[in-house]
């Protein structure tokens, strides 16, 4: 898990993932991706690079381009960490 939070704590990293795990029909051409971006698609791709190998998404290339899908399973265990029953208590003063 740590390396999942860990590849997700960079800014640019965290907001590929955000736009691949939003994408329409569940996955991205790289093409799309690089756009947004003031960086170059060397970059990019070494972003996308860490997110595949902590897990997080997967890649398939087609002729030229590769397209990414979020690793939906993943997403799943990492909401769950994340989530937190809210319990209200009453301090005593």
């Amino acid at each position: 898990m740590a390396k999942m939070f860990k590849a997700l704590g960079d800014s640019i990293r965290l907001r590929l993932f955000s736009m691949i795990a939003s994408a329409a029909g569940d996955e991205v051409c790289v093409c799309d991706l690089t756009g947004p971006f003031d960086l170059s698609a060397p970059t990019i791709s070494y972003h996308l690079k860490i997110l595949r190998e902590a897990g997080l998404v997967t890649s398939e290339r087609r002729g030229t381009w590769v397209y990414y899908r979020a690793r939906r399973d993943k997403l799943g265990i990492l909401s769950g960490l994340l989530a937190v029953d809210t319990v209200h208590e009453a301090c005593a003063v």
